[in-house]
């Protein structure tokens, strides 16, 4: 064959072998095309829409459990990490589905984080998203379940305070036939019958005026109240505990300072946090009423010279029937609501309450109210 014939077979046989080539390329990619467009993550229509625009946490996870798409509560709970679900709880949930089809609902409760005690309580509810899809949405439940555990400590507690000066009372009551023919046991008795049934009133009125504070949020019918009358009348009420205990009250700072609500709650916040002052300072201290005005914040501070709040106690001291000194409490007659009462009158004005504290050396409460200016009590 000559040297010109051996050229064109060449390139012929070249033409040939890249057409199959090419060929070859062109249906390879019609292949994966088609193996894409079937194994195509996206989510049917509408659903994207949908979980971004609900308040529940919403998951979908495709037939590999691996998600598809997440809501932001869902990753602000913790739910996915890393394009998969982070607890086991909820892996089973979804493999019930994938294997029954029946949607399961479950109240499940979960970790907040990977270290740490604090949880989080969720309705789960898990369905079949079309053939090859799951959702998964969960509602935020901690809150209610927070409130349902305050709500049985809170009937514990009541049940556990009521049973003391009540049991106390019929011990005092049967004891006064046997001793019917001593005066002297008689009067005794009947002192310690007037002391209990005192108690029991006192802790009777603190749980009502409690129970209104907490089912009213919101002022009705707010006024005008000098800070400077609400602070004297605060002080004029406690002047016998303060003569008894031989302790010396004065009061001081910015005088002028006007706030909105009810007066007769604030004075009962303020007697109250006075009263506790009085009760845990010793004999010859002196406790401070000290009234400051700060960027439109009004600030009545209580300040004892008593024995003070141990570190650890400090954020527990608003708590209903919480007592730092139980023995101390229970001489005194206090019922561990009154701080309680306080915090709930002062945030139902908009405020909030601050406490310091160091064992020996004393305390100081906080109130602070949002000042009521001339133009808002003009209107």
């Amino acid at each position: 064959m000559d040297p010109g014939s051996s050229v064109l077979l060449s390139v012929a046989l070249g033409l040939v072998v890249g057409s199959g080539f090419v060929i070859l390329l062109v249906v390879s990619a019609r292949r994966s095309e088609r193996a894409a467009t079937i194994i195509d993550p996206s989510v049917p229509d509408g659903v994207d829409q949908v979980i971004d625009a609900i308040d529940s946490a919403g998951v979908v996870l495709d037939a590999s459990n691996n998600v598809v798409k997440v809501s932001p509560a869902a990753l602000a709970f913790g739910l996915v990490w890393n394009q998969g679900l982070v607890h086991p709880e909820l892996t089973e949930m979804v493999d019930s589905v994938r294997r029954t089809g029946v949607p399961v609902s479950r109240d499940v409760s979960l970790a907040r984080g990977p270290f740490g005690d604090a949880t989080i309580h969720l309705q789960v509810r898990v369905a079949r998203l079309g053939s090859r899809y799951l959702l998964l949405l969960a509602d935020d439940r901690t809150e209610a379940h927070r409130l349902e555990e305050v709500r049985r400590d809170f009937i514990a507690n009541i049940s556990h305070e009521l049973k003391t000066p009540i049991g106390a009372i019929s011990l005092l009551a049967e004891a006064l036939e046997p001793a019917s023919d001593d005066p002297v046991q008689v009067r005794k008795f009947a002192k310690r019958l007037e002391t209990e049934a005192q108690r029991l009133g006192r802790i009777t009125r603190e749980i009502i005026e409690l129970s209104r504070l907490q089912a009213s949020d919101v002022l009705t019918g707010a006024e005008l109240v000098d800070v400077d009358h609400l602070v004297a009348t605060a002080i004029d009420q406690n002047h016998v505990q303060v003569d008894a205990r031989m302790v010396t009250v004065v009061s001081g700072g910015e005088h002028g300072a006007e706030v909105f609500g009810d007066e007769g709650l604030l004075v009962l916040a303020l007697h109250n946090l006075i009263a506790n002052a009085v009760q845990y300072s010793g004999e010859g201290t002196r406790i401070g009423v000290g009234v400051r005005v700060h960027e439109g914040i009004v600030e009545i501070a209580v300040t004892d010279q008593g024995v003070g709040i141990p570190e650890e106690d400090l954020g527990r001291v608003f708590e209903r029937f919480f007592r730092v000194d139980q023995a101390r409490s229970r001489n005194t007659g206090g019922t561990g609501l009154g701080l309680s009462i306080v915090k709930h009158v002062i945030e139902n004005h908009g405020g909030d309450i601050r406490v310091w504290s160091q064992p020996g050396h004393g305390s100081t409460f906080t109130i602070r109210l949002p000042e009521a200016s001339h133009a808002a009590a003009a209107s």
